[in-house]
């Protein structure tokens, strides 16, 4: 064994050393490059699906990654917290991730069954180990997913990945946790290809990752020219992977010799461990061959496997079959006509590759020893990490909404945007964080909107406690408040990255990291869907704890009046609720007091995604006491009774309401609804996840058994957003909402749009009178469609 390090330890000679040390181990190097082919190719033979080009290309890339001591990582353990991580962007050329650890892990099983020893044990009874029986397995319910995935055999991974443009914000999110926390020699290594650089969070993810200084975000660029069309990118893309990140600050090494030992290896160390004097990202890219060794190469071999046993899969198995002298069942012949000799067959081939990395005891020994060497390298502590107590996520005074400060709420007669609720809350809890745990909770992005959507509050002082202040690379790297431009698929990348690092010492049991918010107008939500969706994905599957998002659709509605119609959320904020059920709590406060109660009620609930739609004008906080409405502490409940039924009065059916002018309207017209005997039973309808977790008796007590027919709706978003709350067949006949002609709305003043919405005082009331004064006929209506569909 060498005398030199086994992995980098941040000092300027390590790149050399290593690579000194390496380079008498490249003929072993080869040896496991060739069983990772083998894997890769057995396993897609056998599936019949999957992705041989890219993952192919990727080889020689990945194996000095992970065998020169430029990252630090524990093959065994791979969610120990210092660990530096790794993110599959091109997450289709995960047989690449599968077949080299179950290469690697079989070198480990294979030692601990020859010595015993403890160290070479798999933990948990090889639980999180992926070996070769899994290959069997690929792309099939319950075995290794067709693209990245965190959870299980792969926790290796660290963000689910497969669309593209997908991993690299969520790949620039988790390097920012880890500089955020004080870990910034912790890296985040990033494997991706030219095509998968078109797409537009390509170039937001660059100018963000220099723009927050994020020296510790690697990416790997596998420059082979193809994709999935049979044509080179570089026919529609000009340029050369240097010129498509030196331009944006990064600093950039690489080699047109992306396929051989001495250049790959030599580059992959300089971009892991090469001076950085300006503290910048780095990229790294290979001049590689998509399909390199297959049998077919460039496009043709992106994502479609030679057919089972056919004759070109067999003449790339006699190049190994001939190297190392050992011989596949039914080589050279047609697959089994039955399935279970299929998989038999198959089994058995992986078995006898595997069989050449079993019997060389030298290659085992090196290679067994090579990983835990570099596991050894991984800390166990950081000097000057920040974290360390995760009891913030658990204090009480983030949660307990009824013993907030005085100072958080704003008086009757005030005038307030509900929107300033959200700079108050969050001034709160990240000034006592800060105070109290010396860091923030939450991290907040927003596209150059941060005032605006006051996600600002994040990094603002709160009652003499000081805030963090906005982030800057240099003067405050410590800010919660990032400093991010109009990128918001990035944002939401970022922050869903960000909260997926878990740094506590057990991250199995407790989270210990930070969670992540983002804002811009509720009009653009759709923006943020694809992380959000996949940090959803992950969330729900993934054995470790990971953290919780804040997702802020601001200027949402038609309140947004002056914007016009470009940018009224009406429709769009319904990406919110594409969603498993409960997977999302969705916040829609009409009034300033009750955006606190609702996200510390939210945020009380074990729900990776919270989503909270705001509006932009000022409205007079309401005397609730005076008006006989509940206290805005209600709102927590999700649904609360705005006016119950007058007793001893024929009663006109229950009206849902939501949106911050429909309610204020509504309000207005309490005292004329009295005067005028209009009997109806109005509902605060705020969050239905909220109101679905209380008690039966509540829920009951608010909506009756029958409150989901005999309703409208007034809303200020689009009808179909609140089926949650009323969907009978007569329900959309006496609604008001924004679509109420299934047209677009134009512009103007918020009170002449609120007019064109049907939804200001003088249409409420006039649809209220109708829908109370109709009850009987409508009740016989319902009766009849009941009867008739018998």
């Amino acid at each position: 064994m060498s005398l030199s390090p086994p992995a980098r330890w941040g000092r300027d000679l390590d790149a050399g050393q290593l690579f000194a040390a390496a380079e008498s181990d490249f003929a072993r190097y080869e040896v496991v490059k060739d069983l990772v082919d083998e894997c890769i190719d057995l396993a897609l033979n056998y599936r019949q699906s999957g992705h041989p080009g890219g993952s192919r290309s990727k080889v020689h890339m990945m194996l000095a990654l992970l065998l020169s001591g430029a990252m630090r990582w524990d093959v065994l353990r791979p969610w120990r917290r210092f660990g530096d991580r790794f993110v599959l962007s091109a997450g289709h050329t995960v047989p690449l991730v599968y077949a080299t650890l179950a290469v690697l892990n079989e070198a480990v099983r294979a030692r601990h069954e020859r010595t015993g020893a403890a160290e070479f044990a798999f933990p948990n009874d090889g639980r999180w180990a992926l070996t070769w029986e899994w290959l069997l397995r690929l792309r099939r319910r319950g075995g290794l997913p067709g693209h990245a995935e965190m959870e299980g055999k792969t926790l290796f991974l660290k963000f689910n990945t497969g669309p593209s443009g997908h991993g690299m914000p969520p790949a620039a999110g988790e390097t920012l946790a880890l500089k955020l926390a004080g870990a910034r020699e912790v890296k985040v290594f990033v494997f991706e290809g030219e095509g998968g650089l078109t797409p537009g969070s390509a170039h937001e993810t660059k100018n963000t990752a220099w723009g927050l200084g994020l020296d510790n975000l690697v990416f790997m660029v596998d420059w082979n020219d193809f994709g999935i069309d049979p044509r080179p990118a570089s026919s529609v893309v000009a340029g050369t992977p240097t010129d498509w990140f030196a331009p944006y600050g990064w600093r950039v090494t690489g080699t047109e010799h992306g396929m051989e030992w001495g250049p790959v290896t030599r580059t992959v160390l300089d971009a892991a461990c090469g001076p950085n004097p300006g503290r910048v990202p780095t990229m790294a890219w290979f001049v590689t061959q998509k399909g390199r060794g297959y049998g077919k190469v460039d496009a043709a071999s992106h994502g479609t496997p030679f057919g089972m046993n056919a004759e070109e899969f067999w003449a790339g198995r006699k190049r190994f079959m001939d190297r190392y002298g050992v011989t596949y069942e039914g080589a050279g012949s047609a697959a089994p006509s039955d399935p279970g000799a299929v998989q038999a067959q198959a089994a058995a081939n992986l078995g006898i590759a595997m069989s050449v990395l079993r019997r060389d005891d030298d290659l085992v020994t090196w290679l067994s020893d090579r990983l835990l060497a570099i596991a050894g390298t991984v800390p166990d502590e950081i000097e000057g990490f920040r974290l360390g107590q995760p009891g913030l996520f658990s204090d009480p005074r983030i949660f307990d909404v009824a013993n907030y400060p005085d100072s958080m709420w704003k008086k009757p007669g005030e005038k307030a945007p509900n929107r300033a609720g959200l700079a108050a809350w969050g001034g709160y809890v990240n000034s006592l964080a800060l105070r109290d745990y010396g860091r923030p909770l939450f991290i907040a992005a927003s596209a150059d909107l941060a005032e605006s959507t006051n996600i600002a509050g994040f990094g603002q002082d709160f009652d003499g406690s000081p805030g963090t202040g906005w982030y800057d690379r240099t003067s405050n790297p410590t800010g919660a408040l990032l400093p991010t431009e109009i990128t918001e698929f990035t944002n939401a990348g970022l922050v869903a990255g960000l909260a997926t690092v878990n740094l506590a010492p057990d991250p199995f049991g407790a989270f210990d990291g930070f969670w992540g918010a983002c804002s811009t107008y509720g009009s653009f939500s759709y923006l943020k869907y694809g992380p959000m969706r996949l940090f959803s994905q992950l969330a729900q599957d993934t054995e470790l704890k990971v953290g919780k998002l804040l997702w802020i659709a601001g200027h949402s509605g038609p309140e947004t009046a002056e914007d016009s119609r470009t940018h009224f959320g009406i429709f769009s904020t319904g990406v919110t609720q594409l969603f498993p059920e409960g997977h999302v709590i969705d916040l829609h406060p009409w009034e300033y007091n009750e955006v606190p109660v609702l996200l510390g009620a939210a945020f009380s609930l074990d729900v990776p995604i919270v989503a909270l739609h705001l509006t932009r004008p000022p409205v007079e906080i309401p005397d609730r006491a005076a008006l006989g409405i509940p206290s805005h502490l209600a709102a927590a409940r999700g649904a609360y009774v705005l006016r119950e039924y007058e007793p001893g009065v024929p009663r006109g059916g229950t009206v849902y309401l939501r949106g911050t002018m429909p309610t204020r309207n509504v309000v207005n017209l309490l005292p004329e609804l009295s005067a005028q005997g209009i009997n109806v039973k109005i509902v605060a309808a705020i969050s239905p996840q909220l109101f679905a977790r209380q008690p039966g008796a509540y829920r009951q007590s608010v909506v009756g058994p029958a409150g989901g027919l005999d309703a409208m709706v007034i809303t200020n978003g689009a009808f179909k957003l609140m089926r949650d709350w009323a969907d009978g067949p007569l329900v959309r006949e006496y609604s008001l909402s924004s679509d109420w002609d299934d047209r677009w709305r134009t512009g103007g003043s918020v009170d002449e749009v609120i007019e064109e919405a049907h939804l200001d005082e003088a249409h409420i009331l006039a649809a209220l009178e109708r829908f109370a004064n109709e009850r009987t006929e409508r009740l016989g209506r319902l009766r009849k469609l009941l009867d008739d569909g018998e």
